[in-house]
C-alpha cells in the first residue's frame, strides 16, 4: 500500500473518530431518505444485473447468508448453519419469523424452488458456472427435511460456498415463487422479498421508492456490511435516478438528496466545506480495461504486451482519485489479506519497448476501438488517459462512446475490441478471478480463456489453507502478467457523501449503500 493512502486513510479514520455524536444518539423512525443511483436498475428478477440493480434490490431481497464489513460471512436469512465433518454438507436454520412482504412465511421449500429456478440453465444466471461444477464447486443436492432447514450437499469440500452464496453481484436471494407467473416468468416488476423494505413504486428513469416492511424481524446479530440485523427506520428510501455527477452534488448540498455513494476523489474538499460528512475505505470495486483477445488484432499476444507497456496505470490511477489510490494490475485488491507487493508485478511503462513490440506484431495502424461511455465518468475518464497513452505509443487508438446501456450490452455479448469497465466488488479473489476466467466460447463475458488459469483457480477454492490460496493467486497473477487477458487499472477507493442530518450511516469495502440501520435526525 502506498504512503500516500496510508495516510489518506488514517486521517479519514480520525475524522471518523472525532464524531462521537453519531454513535451515542438513538435511532429514529420516520422520515424518507433519498439516495442517489446514477442509472435506473435492469430488473426486479436478479437475473438481469449491474451495480444499481444490486444495491436496491438486497434491500427488499436476502441472500441466505451476506457478507460482513470485514469480508467474513455471517447470518442473513439463515440465522445459522452447520458444516458436515466432511466439509461436503451445509445445513441452514432460516431465521425465525422470516416472512415474504405478502406475509408468507418464508420456507425452506421457496429456497429450494430460487435455487432449482437459477440452476436452471434457460434462465442464464451468470453465476451458475460458480455452482454447477464448471470451475469445480458442484451443488448436488438440495434438500428441505422441514419448513426451516434447507441442506445443501456439495461435491466435495470448498472454501467458497459460502463466499459465492453471500456473492452480491450473484442475487443468490430467495423470492416468493408468487413472482412468477402461471407460464412460469418473471412478473414485469414483481418484487415480493423478504428484506426490510418492500418495492412501493417505481417509476421508470426517475426513481423507486422502497416502504419499510413493518413485520420484519432481523437477526440477533449486531449488523455489519450486509449480514446481522437489516432493521430498518426510515418509513421510506427513494433511489433516485441522477445521471449527471454535478446535478447530484448541487442536489445533496441544496438538501434535495441524503445520501451520494461513490463521491468523486476530487470532490472530497468541496463536500466537507458545504457541511456534508465525508465517509471513506478501500475499495474492492476493480477499474480494468477489457481486451478482447478473440479480436483478429488482439489476438497476437505481442499486441497485448504492447498494450500493457504503452499504459500507465499509476498515472491514471492517481489522475482519477486524486492521489487516493494508487495503480493495481492484479485481481487482488490491497484491501485484502492476500495481498503484498507481489502483486504490483506488471509489465512495465515503456512507450519505446510498446513501438518495438508493434513493429514485430505486423502492426499498421488499424483503428483499434476503446469502448466507454459517459454514464460512469471514471470508465470515460480513464479511457481518454488510455487514448492518449496509446496514440503516444503508436496505436489508431479511437474512442467509441456509447450509452452505459449499449455498452454493457456488448460486454454481455463480448462485442469490443477494449472496453473501459469496472467491476463490483468481489470479497474474495477467486470470486475475481471467477468472474474474469471461462471459456469463450459459451461464456462471452470471460476476459481470460486459458485452462491453465482456470485449473490453478479451482485448486484456489479446493483448499482453505491461507498460505496456500495466497501462492494459488501469486501464481495465477504471473501468468496473467504473461497473457495479459485485461489490463487492471486500480481499486476504487470507497467514498460517500451523506446530509449531516443523516446519521447511522457507514461505507464498507464492497460500496453498495446500505440504508438499514440508518436514520435522520430531522
Amino acid at each position: 500500500m502506498g504512503r500516500r493512502l496510508i495516510q489518506v486513510l488514517a486521517a479519514i479514520a480520525v475524522m471518523a473518530c472525532a464524531l462521537p455524536t453519531m454513535a451515542q444518539e438513538q435511532p429514529k423512525t420516520g422520515g424518507t431518505l433519498k439516495v442517489r443511483i446514477n442509472a435506473d436498475i435492469r430488473a426486479t428478477d436478479g437475473l438481469s444485473r449491474d451495480a444499481n440493480t444490486d444495491t436496491v434490490l438486497h434491500h427488499i431481497f436476502e441472500t441466505l447468508v451476506a457478507y460482513r464489513a470485514d469480508l467474513t460471512v455471517g447470518p442473513a436469512l439463515a440465522e445459522s448453519w452447520k458444516v458436515s465433518d466432511d466439509g461436503k454438507t451445509y445445513a441452514f436454520t432460516l431465521r425465525d419469523g422470516a416472512a415474504f412482504h405478502n406475509g408468507d412465511a418464508v420456507t425452506s421449500s421457496d429456497v429450494k424452488w430460487n435455487w432449482d429456478r437459477r440452476m436452471d440453465a434457460a434462465n442464464q444466471w451468470f453465476c451458475l458456472p460458480f455452482f454447477d461444477g464448471s470451475q469445480g464447486l458442484k451443488v448436488e443436492q438440495v434438500a428441505t427435511p422441514d419448513p426451516r432447514t434447507v441442506v445443501f450437499t456439495l461435491n466435495a469440500p470448498n472454501a467458497l460456498f459460502l463466499a459465492q452464496l453471500a456473492s452480491v453481484q450473484c442475487n443468490g436471494w430467495v423470492a416468493s415463487p408468487k413472482n412468477v407467473g402461471a407460464d412460469g416468468k418473471w412478473i414485469a416488476d414483481s418484487a415480493i422479498g423478504s428484506g426490510p423494505f418492500k418495492l412501493k413504486e417505481w417509476v421508470k428513469g426517475q426513481y423507486l421508492e422502497l416502504e419499510r416492511f413493518a413485520d420484519y424481524k432481523p437477526v440477533k446479530e449486531a449488523p455489519s456490511g450486509f449480514a446481522g440485523s437489516r432493521e430498518a427506520y426510515v418509513d421510506e428510501v427513494r433511489f433516485m435516478v441522477i445521471p449527471d455527477t454535478a446535478a447530484a452534488e448541487t442536489a445533496l448540498f441544496a438538501g434535495e438528496l441524503d445520501v451520494l455513494a461513490d463521491l468523486e476523489s476530487s470532490r472530497v474538499e468541496e463536500a466537507k466545506s458545504r457541511g456534508m460528512t465525508v465517509l471513506s475505505t478501500q475499495g474492492l470495486s476493480w477499474t480494468a480495461i477489457l481486451l478482447q483477445t478473440k479480436d483478429p488484432l488482439l489476438s497476437n499476444a505481442k499486441m497485448r504486451a504492447a498494450l500493457a507497456h504503452a499504459t500507465d496505470i499509476n498515472q491514471i490511477a492517481a489522475a482519477r482519485t486524486n492521489g487516493v489510490a494508487t495503480g493495481d494490475p492484479s485481481a487482488v485488491a490491497q484491501a485484502s489479506s492476500f495481498f503484498d507487493d507481489e502483486f504490483l508485478k506488471w509489465p512495465e511503462y515503456d512507450p519505446v519497448k510498446a513501438k518495438a513490440l508493434l513493429d514485430e506484431a505486423g502492426y499498421k495502424g488499424e483503428p483499434i476501438k476503446i469502448q466507454t461511455n459517459t454514464r460512469y465518468q471514471g470508465m470515460y475518464e480513464n479511457a481518454v488517459l488510455l487514448q492518449a497513452m496509446l496514440t503516444a505509443a503508436g496505436f489508431n487508438a479511437q474512442l467509441e462512446v456509447l450509452d452505459w446501456a449499449a455498452q454493457l450490452d456488448n460486454y454481455l455479448a463480448g462485442k469490443f475490441q477494449i472496453q473501459s469497465f469496472g467491476y463490483s466488488a468481489r470479497l474474495d479473489p477467486s470470486l475475481m478471478y471467477g468472474v474474469i476466467l471461462g471459456d469463450k466460447a459459451t461464456d462471452p463475458t470471460a476476459q481470460w480463456d486459458s485452462k491453465e488459469a482456470l485449473d490453478l483457480y479451482t485448486k484456489s477454492m479446493a483448499t482453505t489453507d491461507p498460505g496456500q490460496r495466497k501462492a494459488l493467486f501469486k501464481q495465477l497473477h504471473a501468468l496473467m502478467a504473461k497473457d495479459v487477458p485485461i489490463l487492471g487499472l486500480y481499486y476504487e477507493p470507497s467514498v460517500d457523501a451523506v446530509s449531516p442530518k443523516v446519521k447511522g450511516y457507514s461505507v464498507w469495502p464492497a460500496a453498495n449503500p446500505r440504508v438499514w440501520g440508518v436514520w435522520k435526525s430531522e
